[in-house]
Order: structure tokens, then C-alpha cells, then sequence
């Protein structure tokens, strides 16, 4: 994780109301609430790291050995909250997706291709040019991500 990354770190809700909008969001979809999805949220809540369902779960064995948490409870309450939009992931094809949680300030990423760091920026400028871009085409924009792939600072200077 970069220095970058976790300056955009701020959480637009609180842990107790995004927990209320969860358990809300389980019973709407016929799911109980438990302690392991419960924690799944709250790992999502307390990192600023971009998660891997394989190292979301792996946090959670480490941060909760006594809790029985399986990689399907894993798969199934991301996509859960995914469709929802509690939480956004980013796709390296192959590799998978990465996941954070949507309750953080907007933010785009670059991601390296060859070591998968992923660097959160903000850029007013940016950010403005895409708002006159949808109003020039009469477009009412309602959400954006973008991303920018390629090889980050370090593994250029690694290839010299």
C-alpha cells in the first residue's frame, strides 16, 4: 500500500450506520444476520487496502482466529454488498477482483500491471472535465470510476 493510497482514506458514514444499512440489506435479501458477515463488513470498514476475497480472508483467519469464517461466506456477502454498492471492486482479470468499501471519499486509481500496487488519487481538474464532458452530451451522470493502468514508479526503476 502507498503513502498515496491512504490519504484518501476518509469514511463518508459511520461504522454504526453503515452496520444498520447492512443488517437492513441481509433481511431484504433473505439472508440471517451473523457475527462472520458481520466481520467481513468491519474488516472491509477498518482497512485501506483494495482485498482480494483470498486476502480478506486470510485477515480475518489472523484477526479472528476463533471465529469460523469460510471463503464462500466470503464470496457470497462481497457479492452481496457489491450489487448493492456498499462495496466496489476492481478487476485484474485472471487475477480476480479487488475490493474496498464504497463509504470513502471519491477517488480514482492507477494500478500497476506488473506488481498490482494501486495508488488512490483525486484531481479537481479531472473531476470537472468529466462533469463538462456528460453535460456537453446531455448525459446526467450519477457515478464514475476511472482507472489507469500501468507500471508504477518503482518497478520502472527495477526494469533500468
Amino acid at each position: 500500500m502507498s503513502k498515496t493510497e491512504t490519504d484518501f482514506s476518509q469514511r463518508t458514514i459511520e461504522y454504526d450506520d453503515l452496520l444498520a444499512k447492512f443488517k437492513d440489506l441481509l433481511k431484504k435479501n433473505g439472508y440471517k444476520y451473523t457475527i462472520q458477515r458481520e466481520v467481513i463488513l468491519e474488516t472491509l470498514y477498518n482497512c485501506d487496502e483494495h482485498l482480494t476475497p483470498e486476502s480478506l480472508h486470510q485477515r480475518i483467519k489472523e484477526l479472528y482466529p476463533e471465529l469460523k469464517t469460510g471463503i464462500a461466506t466470503v464470496y457470497r456477502t462481497l457479492a452481496l454488498l457489491e450489487t448493492s454498492d456498499m462495496v466496489t471492486s476492481l478487476s485484474f482479470g485472471a487475477q480476480g477482483k479487488k475490493y474496498e468499501l464504497g463509504a470513502k471519499e471519491h477517488h480514482d486509481h492507477m494500478i500497476c500491471t506488473s506488481c498490482g500496487e494501486i495508488t488512490e488519487f483525486v484531481d479537481a481538474a479531472i473531476e470537472a472535465r468529466q462533469h463538462d464532458i456528460a453535460k456537453e452530451l446531455g448525459f446526467l451522470m450519477q457515478d464514475h470510476s476511472m482507472q489507469i493502468y500501468g507500471i508504477c514508479k518503482s518497478c520502472q526503476e527495477k526494469g533500468k
